[in-house]
């Protein structure tokens, strides 16, 4: 696997892959990589594809400056975990100024799809994704895209950016990769003390809990009830739980207002804020 830190670089590599016949992927990540990451970098490595894996902690995505400070960069550790466990054939690291010369200041509208839930609570979130995100559309060009359905809503507002901007790429989501006691991997895990990796599986387990009984309560009372059940662990603390349309991301009334229905959840446990979902029925076409 090639390391490129230059845009350039990156292109000229692409172009002789292209040149080649191969199909290009790319998957994005802002590093601190697990095996929830290499499972989407497996995916996007079937059928021979030519894989770009994107290394990159973007500012313009954290309204908060002690999370972006604090946010883990492990690039030697990501290159040995994406060159030992996959064949990805280039990692993109750039530096800051490379991808930002001049500030972005292209302004992102996706409705009502980012005015819920992380665009509530993050202002200004998406649009830092969908600047990024959009860059590396444009510099790399891929056929696919792989993302991890951890991250619901930013998901669907991916899916909306490439109808909005008519690119022709197609987004592929993966499932949520967990550990063995539940907990939904992520780069931010690694920012938990030992007492808070002990407690932090409870959300999926509660979460887990509420799928089995969801018919005998309303939404409203099933977001009550699972907040409750959260809060009431000592060192976990509930932002926000919503129950949604799982297409457009709306606040579900009734559980018959939709055939597809999915709990989002982000908790802080102690200082670190970890987000999680659970699907309680969707089509299977879906």
């Amino acid at each position: 696997m090639e390391l490129v830190k230059t845009i350039e670089a990156l292109q000229n590599a692409v172009k002789n892959a292209r040149a080649a016949g191969k199909q290009i992927a790319l998957v994005p990540t802002m590093g601190a990589l697990h095996k929830g990451h290499l499972s989407l970098v497996k995916k996007a490595c079937e059928e021979g594809r030519f894989v770009v894996v994107s290394i990159f902690v973007n500012p313009t995505q954290f309204n908060n400056p002690e999370d972006l400070r604090t946010y883990p960069r492990t690039l030697d550790a990501d290159i040995a975990l994406l060159s030992n466990n996959t064949s990805a054939a280039v990692a993109f690291a750039p530096s800051v100024e490379e991808i930002y010369p001049e500030p972005d200041t292209r302004q992102f509208d996706f409705g009502a799809l980012s005015q819920v839930m992380e665009g509530k609570y993050r202002p200004g979130h998406f649009n830092g994704v969908a600047q990024i995100v959009s860059k590396l559309f444009m510099i790399v060009e891929p056929d696919v895209a792989f993302f991890g359905e951890k991250d619901f809503q930013q998901l669907a507002i991916i899916r909306q950016m490439v109808k909005d901007l008519k690119l022709n790429l197609r987004i592929v989501g993966c499932p949520i990769i967990r550990d063995d006691d539940g907990l939904a991997t992520s780069s931010r895990n690694a920012l938990l003390t030992p007492e808070g990796r002990a407690i932090a599986p409870k959300i999926h387990a509660i979460l887990q809990q509420s799928v089995e009984e969801y018919k005998n309560y309303t939404p409203t009372q099933m977001i009550e009830r699972v907040t409750k059940q959260i809060n009431d662990v000592a060192g976990l603390e509930v932002e926000y739980y919503s129950i949604v349309d799982g297409l457009t991301l709306q606040d579900l009334k009734a559980w018959s207002d939709t055939n597809y229905a999915v709990g989002c959840v982000t908790v802080y446990c102690g200082k670190v804020r970890l987000i999680d979902n659970i699907t309680y029925f969707k089509p299977k076409e879906l």
